[in-house]
């Protein structure tokens, strides 16, 4: 009896392991942004989903020799914030199945626009910002670290 309990233990174990297998992986982790400058950790966080910056190609600003901060950013108050730690969204809600909505920062002009996060796949991540019924995105690759 020991020994059936075993190898149903074990055919459950391998059920599992292919059941989870066939399901796409989540959003959570480290995803590398499409131009392959930065890497922004995906993570839940309250009811939500949070996207922080947490690596850079560039981490030194040429002009300053000091690190990146977001200069682009509109309020004087926040523009010497350090680029690695800047969130990019906080907790954007589910909007559908492996799809969340909210607002998105760009660093990049300093702006905050609506946008969606989605799943694209077992390694992407569709990341897209809306200015009224126009959104333009950017698919993002599961970074390995």
């Amino acid at each position: 009896m020991l020994m059936r309990s075993g190898v149903a233990v074990a055919i459950l174990a391998a059920m599992l392991s292919v059941a989870g297998a066939q399901t796409s992986p989540g959003p959570s982790g480290i995803w590398l942004t499409q131009a392959g400058d930065a890497k922004v950790r995906v993570s839940r966080c309250h009811s939500g989903l949070c996207g922080v910056i947490v690596w850079l190609r560039d981490p030194i600003d040429p002009a300053t020799g000091r690190p990146a901060v977001d200069d682009k950013n509109h309020n004087p108050a926040l523009s010497r914030r350090p680029m690695i730690g800047l969130p990019l969204f906080h907790g954007m809600s589910q909007t559908g199945p492996n799809k969340w909505s909210g607002t998105i920062y760009n660093a990049d002009d300093g702006n905050t626009y609506a946008g969606n996060v989605s799943v694209a796949g077992p390694g992407a991540l569709r990341v897209e910002g809306c200015l009224g019924a126009l959104c333009s995105g950017e698919v993002w690759t599961r970074s390995r670290r």
